[in-house]
């Protein structure tokens, strides 16, 4: 359970409401707090997930299975790369792996980025849910990272854990930390013995037990590992290649205790492991008299800076200045160095005795004081958190190029931090996640204003180290919590004039652009405009918008291949196994709804419709899973793909962007005028709605994409306001609503919203009814491929092929220029359809069957009401048929109007000679004889 928590203060600026999702509806929570006014400068505003409860239906079913995730996926695993970063003890718990772990792509250096998501999943599933087990997950979370904080702005101290023979010290992998030893600690010795008892626990290869030395040319080192798995000393005045060395013969074994012992004098030296001479070299000729006075004296720390810092455990670090025998070095197995017959080390002596700070004192009685250091200096500067250390972003500072091994989008991952703070805060109440994330935010100031305008222009150019995600969105969010002047001016610094000004003059420049690098930075930009009204955000966004949808888009909604954007209307010529990025899908639903906010262009969510329906759902396995969220990186366009739900190494950034969508379907069902004029039904989706503000409840019930149309149930207090229904663009079958079984009167008109204005009571009722045709969508710049809508579901063949499957469509087709005649349902499972043998199934259906999302449109012969004329199909160079040009002038009143307009085609195809008198006759003659489906 949390602490007790202080409630935060409603500031007067404003917050994305879509960001704060506020409480749950089922089981309100003591703490809850009251959500900001959305900015003056949207015409619409959302409502909080609390006040829109799901209904029973797809959204539900798969929400149910990432709450299943959410619920049971141990969160300490998540905050092991933070307090491991801190020195903080991990509670024995593993890291996720992937790319929230050290041993991910790019060395892990997008660490911590996983956790942000996961923490505003919890808090998403809290609000829709009000499930305590959701706010109890986002405390333990959020006062870890408090914990995180406040050791990372201290020096380390002693990780103390049970040594071998009382207490011991732990570096923990990923922590950095090393033991730094006075530089007289080898004394200039001619003879010496040094001896640990060590237990390590990561198996990488040259981990420094000790290395003493000035830099890569003099040194000397015992590591617990070499290249082939083995204890190895060596000590050298003159770099690798004069390395006088001892190799043990057996790996030591991980997570036990193991002794190792080095004795060097005149030519000979020994390496002991647990008691037992493991190598001698009698042909040895240096000693530390050789090597001098040496700047670095370290444990677990290489002089060489790319190999890895020990991790594990030492309990006794002992330096004598004579070589110890058999029996002394046998003595020091059975019991603690002071008791045994050697005694302590004369030249140096540490036990790592449990202690609240970071030094240990040396018990050889030379006064040499050991120090617990971290690599990258420190402490860290005031707010900063992360799972990695600073460095990320001091490097990039310098950075001309990409090189996201050395540098990975550190400011990325700073923004999915922020986010999951301020999404936690808006949940739960917890002061101490505001406090976070304002700390966070006074860090990038401080570190980002004092940069040149040039040093900020190029960082934020570079692909993937450069990449900051949607921080300027968050960025605009805190400042509406803080009211701090710092907090704005920084989402300010985040300006990648080169693009802005581009979009802003309608310059269409993303090809090569890595997609997702750029989209949320839109979103970003409209909240600045909304908190600074500088007019060129807003045109930015709208344009790059339109320049995206439909020319780089996918039926399903995506956009990108291999994560790039191609060429402006390039489809057909783009499709791969690597298209759609699941994360664009995400973010250009944000961008999609926030513009809609401002404008109320119903395009807006007729694609918001389109991908979330279809990739988003899609994107998320219908498997449950407590480990992994099952939620696809890449979704193949290619013949035959199959969908991977556990993409690349795990914990992605996809995965990350998969947990929230499903745990916020409802976030765009409803949206209300800011004067509480109207209500938008932009989704049709089973769902109540509690408007507060009016008193008033609406019910949806619908088992819509199933079912074509919904019902509306209004409950509470009498209100009068506008009820506008969204009329998709593909709704050209008519559009019906009714109230209390009453025909509304007016022209509903695709692609608009249908308002109906009255004072609305408790009991009435609104049936909207949406009939449903299948229609094509072709490929821009290759007609022949296509992909099949019914209605806004998206239908793929489900076939093992990977050539592109050929079909016709007009065979049968309907008068109302329906094309669903011409395939046949699948009995007993809904919008499931077979043509030719083959099966066409919902793309948000999350199976592992080999899919093909556009087929090859192949209508050989002219073909009416299925009766074939005999005459081909004959096409125009830019690859039109003569059945293209008929159908394109449905739906048609009769099989008159038809045949009529069969008549005039085939006239005009004969004047041209693209088809002969004889043959257009024939398919004249033929339309006329045929019969047709009417609707």
């Amino acid at each position: 359970m949390a602490p007790p928590l202080s409630r935060r203060t409603l500031l007067q600026s404003a917050i994305l409401a879509a960001a704060a999702p506020g409480v749950g509806a089922a089981v309100a929570p003591a703490a809850s707090a009251a959500t900001p006014a959305p900015p003056a400068s949207w015409a619409l505003q959302p409502f909080a997930l609390q006040d829109v409860a799901l209904g029973a239906g797809i959204f539900a079913t798969k929400r149910k299975l990432m709450l299943d995730h959410a619920r049971g996926y141990d969160v300490n695993r998540l905050l092991q790369v933070f307090r491991a970063n801190a020195g903080l003890a991990t509670l024995g718990a593993v890291a996720p792996g992937g790319w929230e772990g050290l041993d991910g792509e790019a060395n892990g250096n997008l660490r911590g980025h996983y956790t942000g998501h996961f923490l505003t999943m919890l808090a998403q599933a809290y609000a829709s849910t009000g499930e305590q087990v959701f706010a109890d997950r986002v405390a333990t979370v959020v006062g870890a990272l408090s914990e995180v904080r406040a050791a990372l702005r201290t020096d380390p101290k002693m990780l103390a854990v049970t040594g071998k023979w009382g207490g011991g010290l732990e570096l923990v992998r990923g922590s950095y930390q090393y033991v730094d030893l006075p530089a007289t600690v080898l004394n200039g010795a001619s003879a010496i013995t040094l001896s640990t008892w060590v237990k390590p626990t990561h198996d990488a290869d040259w981990q420094r037990v000790f290395d003493f030395g000035d830099n890569t040319t003099r040194y000397m080192y015992l590591a617990s590992r070499n290249a082939s798995g083995v204890p190895r000393f060596a000590i050298t005045t003159g770099g690798a290649g004069g390395e006088q060395g001892l190799n043990g013969t057996a790996a030591l074994p991980l997570n036990q205790w193991s002794h190792l012992a080095v004795t060097l004098s005149g030519s000979t030296g020994t390496l002991y492991v647990n008691g037992t001479a493991v190598a001698t070299n009698t042909a040895m000729t240096l000693t530390p008299a050789a090597l001098g006075t040496l700047t670095h004296n370290w444990l677990g720390r290489s002089n060489y800076s790319g190999d890895p810092l020990y991790a594990g455990c030492y309990d006794e670090f002992n330096v004598w200045s004579r070589v110890l025998t058999q029996a002394e070095i046998t003595s020091l197995q059975t019991s603690e160095a002071k008791l045994s017959s050697p005694g302590l080390g004369d030249l140096a002596s540490y036990w790592f005795q449990a202690t609240a700070g970071g030094t240990f004192p040396d018990a050889s009685g030379r006064g040499l004081t050991a120090t617990l250091k971290r690599t990258w200096g420190g402490p860290s500067h005031p707010g900063f958190l992360a799972a990695c250390p600073e460095t990320q972003f001091i490097l990039l500072e310098s950075m001309t190029g990409s090189d996201y091994t050395k540098v990975w989008a550190p400011y990325y991952t700073a923004h999915k931090i922020l986010r999951g703070l301020l999404d936690a805060y808006l949940a739960t109440d917890d002061a101490r996640a505001l406090d976070l994330a304002s700390g966070l935010g006074d860090w990038m100031h401080s570190r980002l204003s004092v940069l040149s305008e040039a040093t900020l222009q190029r960082m934020w150019g570079l692909f993937s180290s450069g990449e900051f995600g949607g921080i300027v969105e968050a960025i605009v969010d805190l400042h509406a919590f803080t009211g701090k002047a710092e907090h704005l001016a920084l989402a300010k610094l985040f300006d990648l004039d080169s693009l802005i000004d581009a979009c802003a003059a309608n310059t269409d420049t993303l090809d090569g652009l890595h997609a997702n690098q750029h989209i949320p930075i839109f979103t970003g930009l409209l909240r600045l405009y909304d908190a600074t009204g500088e007019t060129r955000y807003l045109t930015a966004a709208k344009n790059f918008w339109g320049m995206v949808v439909p020319h780089r888009m996918y039926g399903i909604g995506g956009t990108s291949t291999g994560e790039f954007w191609k060429a402006r209307d390039a489809i057909g010529g783009t499709i791969s196994a690597t298209n759609a990025e699941t994360c664009c899908a995400y973010n250009l639903l944000k961008l999609s709804r926030t513009l809609f906010f401002h404008e109320q262009n119903p395009a807006y969510m007729d694609y918001y419709e389109r991908t979330l329906l279809n990739q988003v759902l899609g994107s998320k396995q219908d498997t449950a899973d407590a480990e992994k969220p099952l939620v696809t990186y890449f979704i193949g366009l290619t013949p035959g793909h199959v969908r991977d739900y556990t993409p690349k190494e795990g914990t992605t950034c996809c995965e990350g962007t998969g947990m929230e969508s499903a745990t916020k379907y409802q976030d765009s069902v409803y949206f209300k005028a800011a004067d509480g004029s109207a209500l938008y039904v932009n989704l049709y989706s089973p769902s109540t709605l509690t408007w507060a503000e009016k008193g008033v409840t609406v019910t949806q019930t619908t088992a819509y994409p199933v079912e074509q149309g919904t019902t509306l149930t209004f409950g509470g207090s009498s209100a009068a306001f506008g009820l506008r229904l969204r009329v998709p663009s593909w709704a050209t079958a008519g559009f019906r609503v009714t109230v209390n079984g009453s025909a509304v009167s007016g022209t509903p008109v695709a692609g608009s919203y249908f308002t109906v204005s009255r004072t609305w009571k408790s009991g009435d009722v609104v049936r909207v009814s949406v009939p449903f045709r299948l229609r094509v969508e072709k490929a821009l710049d290759d007609p022949s491929l296509q992909t099949l809508f019914y209605g806004p579901v998206n239908l793929v063949a489900r076939n093992p092929s990977t050539d592109y499957l050929q079909f016709g469509l007009y065979a049968n087709a309907a008068l109302s220029g329906d094309l669903l005649p011409s395939l046949a349902p699948v009995s007993g499972t809904s919008l499931h359809f077979t043509l030719n043998g083959t099966e066409f199934a919902p793309f948000f259906e999350g199976t592992e069957d080999p899919t093909h999302a556009y087929v090859r449109r192949s209508e050989p012969k002219a073909v009416f009401g299925t009766v074939d004329s005999g005459v081909a199909n004959p096409a125009k160079p830019d690859g039109t048929t003569l059945l293209d040009e008929v159908w394109a002038a449905a739906p048609f009143a009769s099989e008159a109007a038809l045949v009529a307009r069969v008549r005039t085609v085939v006239d005009a195809w004969v004047a041209t000679g693209l088809l002969t008198s004889a043959d257009g006759e024939k398919v004249v003659s033929t339309a006329a004889a045929a019969s047709y489906v009417a609707a």
